[in-house]
């Protein structure tokens, strides 16, 4: 792909500039964490913040529903105006006063998938007719912080097209709908005429930036807005804006949504990949409303921002940070690690044990030898002869032994992710192979003496009448360099099961992520467990050779002096069906394993997030965190009321109805 200052792009960039706005539903399928709040729950609330009693009965007044129960304005310093707008809102007989009724079917309000355009018209429509005039609109607009900025004529075409020539016309709800959204464009295009003096078609870049600033201030984050007049310029000293270059900006700004989901179509939901401009251009011919100038402006500010930052380093994903900062990432990792590998363990042991015991099994001519049918005959017998307890013989030494292993293997897979990840951010598939490898290279050396010690353990319950075998006595038995007898057949296994592993696993989380590329707790298991069948049934081979040089030495059983002499006796004696025992109870047992670990591994860096300056698991982040971000915390917003402070919210960033919030500074206090 080619470098971002050129003509590639990366969506992490684009997402940084401009935040993605989306209308929150209740009633959506995908968004379950809303639902109506039970009645007598509701009127407990209500009657907490109800300070006005009528013949009884009780009512909220505007100050208990805006000051006392949303905190929408600050009860020392408010507009009267706006108080009095936002509160009839839900006063429906705008009497003055919130009957529970009101309260009631303003929380349905909340729930519903059109929250934001009902709450709009309903501010609009001051005598709740159900339809707004004329006036009604002028004098809602009048008053908002825009319009005193740049105030607009009432007397055009729009108004006389939606409200007729006489302006005698009332507009209903549907109507209303594309109104609000016809308004603001209509407002930003007098903006440019009135500052286009000599009516050439051309402002200055300046101007550019005055109007923006002052009419579409919701669509502009800190950096978009810092950056206006040096992305408009290019470069160039002076530079006149042209009224194309404003509107397909103006449009841009507005479509962020419609441009993220052709950047995931063009990148097949992957945000960290790399896109050009011409596969991002050949991606938006299904979009006619996006033109080839919107994504020439769209690059030129993911350019802009690559450029910029101070302590950001954009291509990198990551934070310039000390080295203390790196290490302790490491050791964070390292004990999350532990305690998900720990997790994994314990939850499949039983199925290790059996595939152990099949492994070892041999299919010689020795009379009496063949103990185990299949898998599920061994598990039988097991608990059979042994009791539960012995499905879970040698598990106290494998617990001590996954703590490293998985804790070394998935913090080893980050750390060379980081070290091999390209400038843009991307990471080629023999480096995620590569990564993967020295995961799996770096736990033998720690775990293999722990692994021959469990293997032991598993099969001792094999042997009848035999005296029980400890941990410490296999230790005794095997010395410092026996702990480490078939170490490299543990490393043609361990390898290739990670290199395959991790891969499948990063591209199994793109796959299976939603569309805002975030993943799951249920798409983050099944991820980890498909990615463990492959992983865990080609390495198989390998597995059957340590093994079988791992186990005691029995009487009467072949004995093996290394891998090749191993190879050979198994394909002599068994025949090449031998090397693939154990793959079904394999595969059975690393897949869940690897799923759980996994699974918990992402939880537990989610659940215990610590930012050390790097990078957060992909898919950790998207839809559900912002749900949960915007929701009210106040354990009295309940039901729809947990997203009250968001619709409103919403009526200013998405609409731009910008109500003044304090109260107006007399115009002798100024001089």
């Amino acid at each position: 792909m080619a470098g971002l200052g050129n003509t590639g792009m990366n969506f992490e960039a684009i997402s940084k500039i401009w935040p993605i706005l989306k209308t929150v539903k209740c009633e959506d399928k995908k968004d379950d964490l809303i639902k109506r709040a039970a009645t007598e729950d509701l009127r407990q609330v209500f009657n907490k913040y109800a300070t006005k009693t009528v013949q009884g009965e009780h009512f909220m007044t505007y100050s208990d529903f805006i000051h006392g129960y949303l905190k929408l304005l600050s009860p020392d310093n408010f507009d009267e105006y706006t108080l009095n707008i936002l509160a009839s809102t839900v006063d429906t007989t705008r009497d003055g006063l919130i009957s529970f009724t009101e309260f009631q079917a303003f929380e349905a309000l909340l729930c519903m998938p059109d929250a934001m355009y009902t709450l709009a018209f309903q501010i609009f429509d001051r005598n709740a007719n159900g339809y707004v005039t004329f006036d009604e609109f002028e004098n809602i607009i009048k008053h908002t912080t825009l319009n005193s900025k740049i105030p607009f004529n009432f007397d055009c075409d729009l108004i006389h097209l939606h409200f007729g020539k006489d302006k005698s016309r009332k507009v209903s709800y549907q109507e209303f709908t594309q109104l609000i959204h016809d308004f603001h464009e209509e407002h930003a295009v007098q903006a440019f005429r009135s500052l286009d003096k000599g009516k050439t078609g051309y402002i200055s870049a300046k101007d550019f930036e005055d109007i923006m600033c002052s009419l579409k201030p919701y669509l502009l984050t800190p950096f978009t807005r810092e950056n206006l007049v040096t992305v408009t310029l290019g470069g160039k000293r002076q530079m006149q804006i042209s009224y194309a270059y404003f509107t397909a900006f103006v449009s841009l700004l507005n479509n962020v949504e419609l441009f993220r989901r052709i950047f995931l179509a063009a990148t097949r939901r992957d945000v960290n990949k790399m896109v050009t401009k011409e596969e991002l251009l050949y991606q938006a011919q299904a979009f006619a409303q996006v033109t080839p100038l919107e994504v020439e402006i769209l690059f030129k500010l993911a350019s802009l921002r690559h450029q910029t930052g101070k302590n950001y380093d954009l291509e990198q994903g990551t934070t310039q940070r000390t080295p203390l900062l790196a290490v302790a990432e490491q050791m964070y990792r390292f004990t999350l690690g532990a305690m998900a590998g720990a997790t994994g363990a314990t939850a499949v042991y039983p199925i290790d044990l059996v595939k152990t015991r099949m492994q070892n099994q041999r299919s010689g001519s020795y009379v009496g030898e063949l103990m185990y049918k299949n898998s599920i005959d061994c598990f039988k017998k097991v608990i059979r002869h042994e009791g539960f307890r012995g499905l879970y013989r040698g598990l106290a030494p494998q617990l001590v032994g996954v703590a490293p292993e998985k804790a070394i293997k998935l913090t080893v897979n980050d750390l060379m992710r980081d070290k091999l990840m390209r400038k843009d951010g991307s990471l080629p598939l023999w480096a995620e192979c590569v990564a993967g490898g020295m995961a799996g290279a770096s736990q033998v050396v720690f775990t293999n003496p722990l692994e021959i010690v469990k293997i032991r353990l598993q099969v001792a319950g094999e042997i009848v009448g035999k005296a029980r075998v400890s941990a410490i006595n296999v230790i005794k038995d095997l010395g410092f360099f026996g702990l480490y007898k078939g170490s490299r057949a543990c490393f043609l296994r361990d390898i290739p099961f990670s290199a395959i592993y991790f891969p499948a696993y990063a591209h199994n989380k793109k796959y299976f992520a939603d569309e805002n590329g975030y993943n799951s707790p249920q798409s983050l298991l099944l991820s980890a467990t498909i990615a463990g069948m492959p992983a865990a049934f080609f390495p198989t081979p390998a597995d059957v050779i340590k093994t079988r040089l791992q186990v005691a030495e029995r009487a009467g059983q072949t004995t093996y002096k290394g891998i090749l002499d191993c190879c050979g006796k198994i394909m002599r004696e068994e025949g090449p069906s031998a090397f693939w025992k154990g793959s079904a109870a394999r595969v059975l047992r690393s897949s869940p394993q690897f799923g759980v670990t996994l699974l918990t591994y992402e939880l537990l860096q989610r659940l215990f997030y610590v930012d050390f300056g790097g990078s957060r698991p992909e898919g950790s982040q998207a839809k559900n965190v912002h749900m949960e971000e915007i929701l009210s915390r106040n354990p009295d917003h309940i039901g729809g009321y947990r997203l009250a402070l968001a619709t409103f919210d919403g009526i200013e960033t998405k609409f731009g109805l910008m109500l003044p919030k304090f109260k107006p500074i007399p115009a002798d206090a100024t001089q």
